[in-house]
């Protein structure tokens, strides 16, 4: 199995034009970096949550057998490429100036982390869906990652749908613009309240994108992310995304009444909740 996670990584590595690119990108000390491509290490809490999030992986996925892994990166599960430097992430996909991400940048490291987010779900009307979203700071900026985890009782394994993208903090709001990284089928924009406390434990605003289904009908959800704990490894954090009940014990008040679709009265736009 460890050979398997060393033969695993240098895959992923062989995507871009060098390992001190990887290393800066991540960031990590490339001597520790070294270290777990030669197997003498095993990459610690944190750091194996930087690889993961960096690479677009789950832990696990990281120990599979390599031809199981090879077999994911081919088919499109487990997105990668050497083409893309932090400039195009932030900038050439969305045509947003230089300035203006760097600008968004200021006030960001208050927020960044890992999250889950709860909406109603555009696809299966009346559950709610949980997912990860991983905020990170570039040199040129901020970029996130939204990871959704599903599964059918038609499907043997679950389906994992990742999205990336930008986040700014613009006029008292923060702004993410991501896009669908397997079909490329999908744009999805978030604004978010920002928070004033010391410790962010939640944020809420309001969601759009299209439902994942054969109707593709474009929706607007209210949203709420939640800070995870610190203590929560990935792999845990992955195996409590999906779809869930709206009288799920672990859904509180709060949580429900910021992610209600109505309409108050006297209200002519769908209004986000602070």
């Amino acid at each position: 199995m460890h050979d398997d996670f060393v033969a695993n990584l240098h895959l992923l590595c062989s995507y871009y034009p060098s390992i001190a690119e990887i290393c800066r990108r991540l960031p990590m000390n490339r001597t520790q970096f070294n270290r777990y491509l030669s197997g003498r290490y095993r990459p610690r809490h944190m750091a194996m949550r930087r690889i993961c999030a960096f690479f677009g992986v789950e832990e696990h996925e990281l120990y599979l057998p390599q031809a199981d892994f090879c077999n994911l990166v081919q088919m499109g599960r487990i997105a990668v490429s050497q083409q893309s430097s932090d400039s195009e992430l932030l900038t050439g996909s969305i045509g947003w100036p230089d300035e203006l991400v760097l600008r968004g940048k200021q006030g960001m490291t208050h927020y960044l982390g890992y999250y889950f987010e709860y909406y109603y779900s555009m696809a299966r009307p009346g559950m709610i869906i949980r997912t990860l979203v991983c905020l990170e700071s570039r040199d040129n900026g901020i970029v996130y990652q939204r990871t959704e985890r599903t599964q059918r009782s038609s499907q043997p394994r679950p389906c994992h749908n990742r999205y990336t993208g930008v986040a700014v903090k613009l006029g008292e709001r923060i702004f993410l613009v991501d896009h669908e990284t397997l079909n490329g089928h999908e744009i999805t924009q978030t604004i978010l309240f920002p928070s004033y406390q010391s410790q962010v434990t939640r944020l809420t605003g309001l969601r759009l994108g299209v439902a994942d289904n054969s109707e593709r009908m474009p929706c607007c959800v209210r949203v709420l992310y939640q800070r995870l704990d610190e203590q929560t490894t990935l792999r845990q954090a992955l195996t409590q995304c999906g779809w869930l009940s709206a009288d799920a014990p672990e859904l509180d008040d709060e949580l429900l009444q910021a992610i209600r679709n109505d309409v108050a009265p006297g209200e002519y736009h769908f209004r986000a909740r602070h």
